[in-house]
């Protein structure tokens, strides 16, 4: 370690930690709306005008690294947790992530713990584990989304660790935490590594968050919450794939809401959307988890669900039955088409075009009713008002 240039180390490890903070701050600045880069660099800055003042030990003012640098590196160590907590969604609790500081400063006050470095260590590290913790149980409740959150956290228990040795195995004399020291030297490159792999992390959730979030956008319908017609594609694809190599049969619901323009024109369209929202939720109702359903048109619906044809048709007129129930006065009413595999195979565009041949001839036939394409090439009548 006495090879080591200290200062130009410390130099090096500053900037460093000053760059990242910068090009998180630039980050959110950007966007404006995502305010996890703005804590995260704010921690930045914090652990960098940190670091300087926990070099200034032995000029003689001693009170400056050892009240001043240690309470900002707590408030560092405290926006961590608040970082962490506005990326899943919560507010930071601005008394706690300060109260750490605060603490120091009062025990500061009692010149046993500020005249004992194996206290004062001893009584950081607890502050930095518990900060840490709450940070990592942060993104433990952010756990279903599919971003670098097993990677944050394995960084901080890292962070968490090192802090733990330090404590109990580190030089614990008078010069322990000396600028010349090993315990120093290592605390700073522990500590750039730290920075810059949270700076990195944190982007990286943030970046995979959002490209969730466009993608969810890309494939979800707006009104109604479920699957748009793309969406409704893929899984289905997926599905009739997993049904072919089972050889299980499948069949595809076409579902079109009767005088859904009239109902606009009449009811007005703020109407006309809570229709809509009000089918979809019950269809949702009514379906496994496993089934796919959709909105592939204005107010056409589609579902795909694993089984016979007979087990297709009673779900359609449950589907119309309660509809049309439920809508009362309204007199509101659906036409479902019906198309299973052992005729058209497990082909989606095929089947599509059998369920809207059904679909159609269910509209020609008076509305209000389930029509299930033949294996004779006729729409077979099902189910009616």
């Amino acid at each position: 370690m006495s090879q080591l240039h200290i200062p130009s180390l410390l130099l090096a490890n500053v900037s460093v930690v000053f760059f990242c903070a910068a090009l998180m701050l630039y980050s959110w600045w950007r966007g404006r709306h995502e305010r996890t880069l703005l804590w995260a660099s704010v921690m930045l800055f914090l652990e960098g005008a940190g670091l300087i003042l926990n070099a200034l030990r032995g000029l003689g003012f001693d009170w400056v690294p050892i009240v001043v640098g240690n309470v900002v590196l707590l408030l560092c160590i405290g926006m961590t947790w608040a970082a962490m907590r506005t990326f899943c969604g919560r507010e930071p609790r601005w008394w706690l992530v300060t109260l750490g500081a605060w603490g120091w400063l009062l025990l500061c006050l009692w010149p046993a713990f500020y005249g004992d470095i194996r206290w004062r260590v001893t009584a950081f590290t607890l502050l930095l584990v518990a900060y840490m913790l709450a940070a990592m149980h942060e993104l433990w409740r952010a756990r279903g989304q599919q971003v670098s959150i097993l990677a944050a956290q394995l960084l901080m228990g890292g962070h968490v660790l090192f802090h733990i040795l330090r404590m109990l195995f580190g030089t614990w004399g008078n010069n322990g935490s000396a600028p010349y020291s090993p315990m120093f030297v290592a605390l700073l490159i522990e500590s750039v590594l730290y920075a810059v792999g949270m700076a990195f992390l944190v982007l990286s959730m943030v970046k995979e968050r959002a490209e969730q979030q466009y993608r969810v956008a890309a494939y979800s319908d707006p009104l109604t919450g479920i699957g748009n017609r793309r969406a409704f594609l893929s899984a289905g694809e997926h599905l009739l794939r997993l049904c072919a190599e089972q050889r299980q049969p499948v069949a595809l619901l076409l579902c079109d809401l009767d005088h859904f323009k009239a109902i606009n024109d009449r009811l007005g369209h703020a109407e006309g959307d809570r229709v809509l929202q009000a089918f979809s939720a019950g269809v949702v109702d009514r379906l496994r988890k496993t089934d796919v359903f959709g909105r592939i048109g204005g107010e056409e619906f589609a579902c795909l669900v694993a089984g016979s044809q007979a087990e297709a048709l009673a779900l359609a007129e449950r589907i119309r039955r309660e509809f049309a129930e439920a809508s009362g006065s309204c007199a509101q009413s659906v036409s479902i088409g019906v198309a299973s595999s052992t005729v058209g195979g497990y082909d989606l565009p095929r089947l599509l075009s059998l369920a809207d041949q059904a679909l159609y001839a269910a509209k020609r036939s008076g509305r209000n009713q389930v029509l299930a394409f033949g294996a004779d090439g006729e729409p077979l009548a099902a189910y009616s008002r």
